[in-house]
């Protein structure tokens, strides 16, 4: 084989790469029975427990949070379902005080502690406002209240940092997502005292958080290979797998997933 024929080969294996991926044991279900899942969720509609937000990740004008929200309308019809961004938001006081705005001019809460008890579904850095939105408020906030969560469901979330945040910048958010940064530590010194369940999903060969870090320590994340020629951090927001598991678990429906969540493949980065 000439060198042209071994450099596409290599190539098109990489691409394919996926194929050849582990099968979870606790998250079995293909792509097509997600689909499926989706379908008759959508022929099916059943309302909202409680409203549900749903946060875009970094520098994402919110593509990825609307069209999700999409999604979770269709298959509820419900319509407590918002999406909110954070393109212009420089740090992660500024996006936790978008969050309280956009649900307290949703969902108006009289409690002046605390926003009505919500449902996260946070794509990317969007887990990382919800938990921080979670906590008591810096002196001097704009917003005295908290956001009460029920459930927060994180998709690529680095909990534990971001490997590509490393790269040289000034910007105090990607600063933020530095594995073992004061912000992290913060987070996750709290997260003990949580009153919200933490759901993580990922998916393998996430090649800029990396899906050892999309769980906070001791925690699995709910893992699925990657798909064929698809970015496997970028569009995990869109993982029929993902989305079907969520949406079954806002619905009060069994979820696609079954206890444990069996280990990331040692393989992974």
């Amino acid at each position: 084989m000439t060198r042209l024929g071994q450099a596409l080969a290599i190539t098109t294996l990489i691409m394919l790469g996926c194929a050849a991926k582990p099968t979870n044991p606790s998250f079995p279900v293909t792509v097509r029975q997600a689909q499926s899942a989706l379908n008759e969720m959508r022929l099916t509609p059943r309302p909202l427990s409680r409203p549900v937000i749903v946060l875009a990740g970094f520098f994402d004008p919110g593509l990825a949070s609307r069209s999700l929200a999409k999604q979770l309308r269709k298959i509820t019809r419900d319509d407590r379902v918002i999406p909110i961004a954070f393109l212009l938001n420089r740090n992660f006081d500024q996006c936790r005080d978008r969050v309280i705005d956009q649900i307290q001019e949703a969902f108006p809460s009289d409690d002046p502690d605390h926003t009505v008890e919500i449902d996260v579904v946070a794509v990317s850095m969007g887990g990382l406002v919800a938990r921080y939105a979670t906590l008591p408020p810096n002196n001097g906030a704009t917003h005295p209240r908290r956001l009460r969560i029920a459930r927060l469901f994180t998709i690529s979330t680095p909990h534990r940092g971001a490997k590509l945040a490393t790269l040289p910048t000034f910007n105090r958010l990607q600063i933020d997502m530095r594995n073992n940064s004061a912000f992290l530590q913060q987070l996750n010194a709290r997260l003990p005292d949580a009153q919200y369940e933490l759901i993580p999903y990922t998916r393998l060969d996430d090649l800029i958080v990396g899906a050892t870090n999309t769980a906070p320590a001791g925690q699995t994340p709910w893992w699925v290979p990657n798909r064929p020629f698809e970015p496997a951090h970028m569009f995990a927001y869109g993982d029929p797998r993902i989305v079907a598991d969520i949406a079954l678990r806002l619905r009060g429906d069994a979820p696609l997933t079954s206890h444990p969540p069996a280990p990331l493949p040692t393989t992974v980065p």
